[in-house]
């Protein structure tokens, strides 16, 4: 449930499907008492999927008996001991998928050609990605990190990268990689040239802030080897890290990794105001949503904890009931989906930063 949601996974997850996609999405929770009814409520959701694929007269008898066998398969797979906030469950012949998400979503189960993906897509952005490259003089490890998720090992792709073993030499009594030195022989300074050409590929399929991690003398020769070091948003000189633990990375770039949050939200919040000044700015649920339906928002604002229900009426969205049969209760979470999709920059803030706006606020283009 906890692989990295790069934009290949993402991309693959919103492709058409043989019909019928089956998503169902259930609001999950942290701690006791709230958790103590999420399993009763998600084999309930389950069963409230199988029942509308077993009825649909547009599903044949062979993908009926695959999608309910996938979604059983799924619910094997869920950890409600380690819930988050939210979860996603989607199935389709062939294959399924089971997503922990850091944000809480509405029950619902949908069938349609597509995935349902716009809470995975705001929780993805809430979460705010980063990777985390720790290194010493033998291995050097990538991790999936964010906000809300400790760091977790890449365990595909070009990392981990370890360094060729080495002979004993007998005449320097020593094994290379056992002393400082060993940063300045060529095995290692070659390793470390593997190491930034492994980086930067990671980079360039799934681009988010970087921090490196390792002892100075460890990041100085990575520094040499390429641009890895200068081009992170922060170093951490802390050894021993390279295999983890996650958590003691996480604590390792805690410090560094809040003070660039603070300044991100500071600086969107600088970016709004100068869009006041200038005219260019969209605040509230309905205005930013027509924004962005448009492609006219640069830049979204949104808070963390913000949610509401609307409904459409003629050109606007209005307060909604969720028992209301046109409510749309992500309404949130489908703005940051569209606005990505458009090219726009979505960021998070913490509750009541963007109170005089109604919770939500755009820069637009034009």
């Amino acid at each position: 449930m906890h692989q990295p949601l790069t934009p290949a996974v993402l991309a693959d997850l919103r492709r058409p499907r043989k019909y019928p996609a089956v998503s169902v999405l259930l609001p999950t929770h942290r701690r006791e008492p709230e958790n103590a009814q999420d399993a009763v409520r998600l084999r309930n959701l389950l069963e409230e999927a199988k029942e509308a694929v077993h009825n649909d007269p547009e599903v044949s008898r062979s993908d009926r008996i695959d999608v309910i066998g996938q979604l059983d398969q799924a619910l094997g797979e869920v950890d409600l001991v380690h819930a988050e906030d939210g979860l996603a469950i989607f199935a389709a012949p062939g294959e399924h998928h089971v997503w922990s998400l850091g944000r809480s979503v509405p029950a619902r189960v949908l069938l349609a050609q597509t995935f349902l993906t716009r809470n995975l897509v705001a929780a993805h952005a809430a979460n705010q990605p980063f990777w985390v490259l720790a290194v010493d003089s033998e291995v050097a490890t990538m991790w999936s990190g964010g906000r809300r998720h400790m760091p977790e090992a890449t365990d595909d792709g070009p990392f981990p990268v370890r360094r060729p073993s080495v002979d004993f030499d007998p005449e320097h009594q020593e094994q290379i990689g056992d002393t400082p030195s060993t940063f300045r022989d060529e095995e290692t300074r070659r390793f470390l040239r593997e190491v930034t050409e492994a980086a930067g590929t990671v980079l360039a399929s799934d681009p988010r802030p970087l921090y490196v991690v390792g002892e100075v003398e460890a990041l100085t020769a990575l520094d040499d080897a390429g641009p890895v070091v200068r081009e992170a948003v922060a170093k951490v000189s802390q050894g021993g890290l390279a295999e983890g633990p996650g958590t003691a990375l996480g604590e390792a770039i805690m410090a560094a990794d809040r003070e660039r949050d603070e300044q991100l939200v500071a600086d969107v919040l600088t970016d709004l105001d100068r869009a006041r000044s200038r005219k260019a700015f969209a605040g509230g649920v309905d205005e930013v949503w027509s924004c962005v339906t448009e492609g006219r928002a640069s830049l979204v604002a949104i808070e963390d904890g913000y949610r509401t229900t609307v409904r459409e009426d003629g050109e606007h969205l209005i307060p909604a009931d969720s028992g209301d049969r046109n409510a749309r209760d992500d309404i949130v979470d489908e703005i940051a989906e569209q606005a990505l999709d458009s090219g726009a920059r979505v960021h998070f803030v913490p509750d009541g930063g963007l109170d005089d706006a109604g919770h939500i606020a755009a820069v637009l283009r034009y």
